[in-house]
């Protein structure tokens, strides 16, 4: 009998063992499942280009390789805001498991579709404002990110170009048309300023494209205007060479917001670093596809803001750069 025992034990080793190897093999076969990014731009998939390279450079440097162990599903309303409601809604039905948001048209149009999803946002002007958020430091809902300045630095350009043009008298403001102020520049702070300053501001908005930008400097001209400050909205980014030629066309001593402008040409710049805003933005996606929650994360908001002045385009429109604004800048091109 101790023989049939022992004999019947080494067959139900046996038999666990085989069934072991059996279900870690089928466990081993079962797909891992992929988290899915929604990426939700009103601008240019080309326009674009630059900064979604470095958002997917950041997350691969996370260990989140798109096409391996992370699926991004893009979605550019290619400058027509209308349809950002309708890929908004496309993305929840899709359940992707976060999305990122890229300004506020998008932010405001994600938040509207689910209070569930995840949302990271890029650059949203004021997300406590427009009710994104309960607060920077406690966001606590499903929303946090980065938070943009991009309004309260058009003082700071006015005084620049103050410095920087000799006898400026007259200042233009170019802006999306049909945008709401608060969404694209608040014009509040730039009146006062100006004021201060004894400047004349001209407020001209514009369609994004060929037509309404040559129109719009040409209005500027028209209403001899010295310098302009262009607006931060994504579709000026996107069609930033164009604006930039346009403004050596037209001899116009222009500063922009980014200094993806200077790169393509253009005089000189003040703000964030957005590609890094981008970068930044990876790691809260890293943080809750790890299992944080927006509501946990608080929103950040830009510290470091540089001048980039270039000595090229200056010569190219006639402009002497003074001194003690080339001392203040933080990169000259030459």
């Amino acid at each position: 009998m101790r023989v049939v025992s022992r004999q019947w034990s080494v067959v139900s080793i046996t038999l666990c063992v085989m069934l072991y190897a059996f279900c870690s093999s089928t466990d081993a076969q079962q797909p891992t499942k992929v988290p899915r990014i929604g990426f939700l731009d009103s601008s240019t998939v080309s326009g674009s280009a630059v900064l979604v390279d470095a958002f997917r450079e950041e997350l691969s440097r996370l260990g989140w390789i798109e096409g391996k162990n992370i699926a991004i599903v893009y979605r550019f309303a290619e400058g027509r805001s209308e349809r950002m409601s309708e890929m908004a809604a496309d993305l929840v039905r899709l359940k992707v498991d976060l999305i990122v948001v890229t300004g506020r048209a998008p932010g405001l149009a994600a938040k509207k579709a689910t209070t569930t999803i995840p949302i990271v946002m890029t650059s949203f002007p004021d997300p406590v404002v427009d009710g994104l958020v309960a607060s920077l430091a406690r966001p606590g809902g499903n929303v946090t990110g980065l938070s943009s300045l991009t309004s309260e630095l058009n003082s700071k350009r006015a005084e620049i170009l103050m410095d920087a043009v000799p006898k400026l008298a007259r200042l233009g403001v170019l802006r999306q048309a049909g945008t709401p102020v608060r969404g694209d520049l608040r014009l509040s702070d730039l009146r006062a300023a100006a004021a201060v300053m004894k400047l004349k501001l001209e407020e001209i908005e514009t369609r994004v494209d060929a037509k309404g930008l040559e129109s719009a400097f040409k209005t500027a001209k028209q209403k001899r205007v010295n310098a302009i400050i262009i607006g931060g909205g994504r579709l000026f980014f996107a069609e930033r060479k164009q604006i930039v030629d346009l403004a050596v066309k037209h001899r116009m001593p222009a500063i922009y917001p980014q200094e993806e402008f200077v790169d393509d040409g253009g005089l000189m710049s003040y703000g964030t670093d957005n590609a890094d805003l981008y970068r930044r933005t990876a790691h809260y996606v890293d943080k809750i596809l790890k299992g944080a929650k927006p509501a946990d994360l608080p929103v950040e908001q830009p510290t470091k803001f540089e001048l980039i002045i270039n000595l090229k385009a200056a010569k190219q429109i006639g402009l002497t750069v003074p001194p003690n604004v080339l001392a203040r800048a933080d990169k000259v091109i030459k």
